[in-house]
């Protein structure tokens, strides 16, 4: 009889609950989406992404990360310019089913890391060199770049990248060369497209906010402490 009488009144509470917290979940979604609460809260997504971009220190080469296409190469010879190094490498691509197809088809293709250095003398680079192990992505550069940098026996680095990738990119560096000699500062190339300030504001800055923000998360998810 208590039992019936204590379920009975549970059972009221039970029902106010199931109203109250679905509530409350909407009331927060809604709110996000008021400029109040949402335009600080893109921002904030934003320059998660991104790192400061600190003034480069001399160094014995710069890296163009695989994905940081024209922007990179711009930044890197910028960088050349101004006398941060003389030296510029750029990562070796994977072929995908498509440059395949071209070549299957006898039509020139020019891979990426090519083109890279053909841009980068355009603009006055003079010593270039392609990293001979291709790459595919973020953590395939991980796991090149100590032993590259070992084998050539440089100790300092600049890597440049897009700058919604610059932080993800770090933390993967971070990890991949502690215990070693080489220090690798990751640089944010100034000719990237993100605005952290409107990145919401053009589809491709949502498809990239939004991959970006995935894959950080996911990082810091595998590795908390790094």
């Amino acid at each position: 009889m208590v039992r019936r009488r204590i379920m009975q009144d549970m059972a009221p509470r039970r029902g106010r609950w199931t109203v109250i917290v679905p509530a409350i979940v909407m009331a927060g979604a809604i709110s996000m989406w008021m400029p109040a609460v949402r335009l600080p809260v893109l921002r904030a997504a934003g320059r998660a992404l991104v790192i400061a971009s600190a003034p480069a220190a001399s160094a014995d080469v710069i890296v163009v990360a695989v994905d940081a296409d024209g922007a990179g190469v711009l930044e890197a010879a910028d960088l050349v310019h101004e006398r941060v190094a003389t030296r510029v490498a750029v990562f070796a691509d994977q072929a995908d089913p498509v440059d395949r197809e071209f070549i299957r088809r006898g039509v020139h293709h020019e891979p990426l890391a090519a083109r890279s250095i053909r841009q980068l003398h355009a603009l006055g680079v003079e010593t270039t060199e392609e990293i001979p192990r291709a790459v595919g992505g973020t953590e395939d550069e991980g796991r090149v770049l100590p032993d590259w940098c070992e084998e050539r026996g440089f100790r300092s680095v600049v890597i440049v990248s897009l700058s919604d990738h610059s932080r993800r990119l770090r933390r993967v560096l971070d990890r991949s060369m502690r215990g070693r000699r080489t220090k690798v500062t990751v640089r944010p190339a100034r000719y990237s497209t993100f605005n952290v300030d409107d990145w919401w504001a053009t589809r491709d800055g949502i498809r990239s906010g939004i991959v970006e923000l995935e894959k950080l998360l996911f990082d810091l998810i595998r590795h908390p402490l790094s």
